[in-house]
């Protein structure tokens, strides 16, 4: 199931709901403004009352200067203790993807990333940075943009596109 807790953007509620629909999945989401911990613990209780096993919290439109988005990141992973937090951003983002990938690491201790767009780059070079700033895997490439356009990272090949 997916939870929203993107509630600062406007539309996010709309947009989410209609990934759900697509993977027919259920939503929970509260208005715009709310507290994103609050939807997270929502969807989580849900969850175990409902025998679900996932529940994927999104709390995309963080920016990593914004210091009230970074502080609500912080108290997600403090109150809902996630089993995984996996950072995601743009490939092609360079450098403001390591810096973001920093931030959010320190904010929400990730466990992995998982980079879109890297169809667009084609060496790599955000990957490796974004896991030596963290310490931790890159899981997922994003190569398209359908569901299933996502692939296992796989470190040899960004390694041999470097040295092609």
């Amino acid at each position: 199931m997916l939870a929203n807790g993107d509630t600062f953007r406007a539309g996010a509620n709309e947009q989410l709901q209609k990934h759900a629909d697509n993977l027919e999945k259920k939503l929970i989401s509260h208005e715009q403004g709310s507290d994103p911990t609050a939807v997270i613990y929502d969807a989580v209780e849900y969850a175990k009352a409902n025998d679900v096993d996932v529940v994927l919290g999104d709390t995309a439109g963080r920016l990593h200067t914004n210091d009230g988005l970074m502080d609500q990141l912080e108290k997600i992973d403090r109150n809902i203790d996630p089993d995984m937090t996996l950072f995601v951003d743009e490939a092609v983002a360079g450098q403001d993807a390591v810096n973001r990938a920093r931030e959010f690491n320190e904010a929400a201790a990730i466990d992995g990333a998982v980079l879109t767009k890297a169809d667009a780059d084609p060496q790599g070079g955000a990957a490796i940075s974004v896991a030596h700033v963290t310490g931790k895997p890159i899981l997922f490439l994003g190569t398209g943009q359908d569901y299933d356009d996502l692939e296992a990272f796989e470190p040899e090949e960004i390694v041999d596109r470097l040295f092609d």
